[in-house]
């Protein structure tokens, strides 16, 4: 299922579902609705109960419901307004090498022994076709195309080869970058902070984790060319291609295969030494390589200004627009 959050026509915020989203008209259901209020009107109550609500809309059939509202009728707001928490990793070693490049650094021997993650702003989550207010004294504002994983149920101390089932959904996940204010900050070995503090977009959708297991597959030396490093650990990753456009022109074409950490190996990392977590909880998976403008020394793009259209695009999920006002 591809499950979204929007507000419906009386201007209410609803949980629910897409349509068939190669129709004609393509639709979304109102889970509330269409279940006579047995399931929730919000996403995180959703998840929070999913094995019990999953189990009803098998019974009932409502996956297969017709649209209660048409999707031009409505707007999409982030699929999950509300996590818990959200960590974000540094999964990918192309993304590692040009980043730390451009910003006179050398990658630490640790992250090539464990997942790397800090926390972002959890509290500002922006959803499809939301303004994105450039801060007021950045001068290289940047983007990052990746993907993220919400968590469905509570654990901890999870072992990697159980952190699928913990696994809700998947979505896209713009990490929004205030570079020049990062650069400098960064000068002190504490990693990401106010950089990072003003934007997190998601969305169009979450899809479901058992609908993502048609895109998995296992990886080859093939897929990492020199100079990256073939992954230690779990090899099966998800065969998905990621695209970034500025104003209609394409940025970067990736594959979320050539990350060094899956979402499993993340997931355990989080869980270690007793620490919880907990359903609506959120996981990025770093930025693809070549994902980020500073990747490129923004040669392929001039920093970010109000006007910019920002369009990143997960095969499988759909697209995440935004504009930089």
């Amino acid at each position: 299922m591809k499950l979204v959050t929007f507000q419906n026509p009386d201007g209410l915020a609803r949980a629910g579902w897409l349509t068939n989203t190669e129709d004609a008209s393509p639709g979304v259901v109102d889970m509330h609705l269409v279940s006579g209020g047995a399931l929730p009107v919000d996403m995180l109550s959703f998840i929070d109960g999913y094995e019990t609500y999953s189990a009803l809309i098998q019974q009932n059939s409502w996956q297969s419901a017709a649209a209660t509202h048409l999707l031009d009728a409505v707007k999409l707001l982030a699929p999950l307004p509300n996590p818990r928490s959200f960590r974000d990793y540094i999964g990918f070693e192309m993304h590692m090498l040009n980043a730390s490049r451009s910003f006179g650094h050398t990658i630490g021997a640790a992250w090539y022994e464990m997942p790397i993650f800090y926390f972002t702003n959890h509290q500002a989550i922006y959803g499809p076709d939301d303004d994105i207010k450039r801060p007021v004294t950045e001068t290289r504002m940047d983007i990052e195309l990746e993907m993220a994983c919400v968590i469905g149920k509570k654990g901890s101390d999870i072992p990697v080869g159980e952190a699928h089932s913990y696994i809700f959904g998947y979505t896209i996940f713009n990490d929004w970058t205030a570079r020049a204010i990062q650069k400098r900050e960064m000068e002190v070995p504490l990693g990401p902070h106010k950089g990072k503090d003003f934007a997190n977009a998601i969305g169009p959708c979450i899809v479901t984790a058992d609908e993502m297991e048609a895109y998995r597959c296992t990886i080859t030396e093939a897929d990492f060319a020199a100079p990256l490093r073939f992954p230690h650990g779990p090899t099966d990753r998800f065969d998905l291609t990621m695209q970034s456009r500025i104003n209609g022109v394409t940025i970067c074409e990736g594959n979320y295969k050539t990350a060094f950490y899956n979402f499993e190996q993340m997931l355990a990392r989080a869980s270690e030494n007793g620490v919880t977590l907990m359903p609506g909880d959120m996981l990025g998976s770093g930025t693809v390589g070549w994902g980020s403008l500073i990747e490129n020394a923004f040669s392929v793009h001039r920093p970010l200004e109000p006007g910019d259209v920002v369009e990143l695009e997960i095969e499988g999920i759909g697209i995440l627009r935004n504009q930089v006002v």
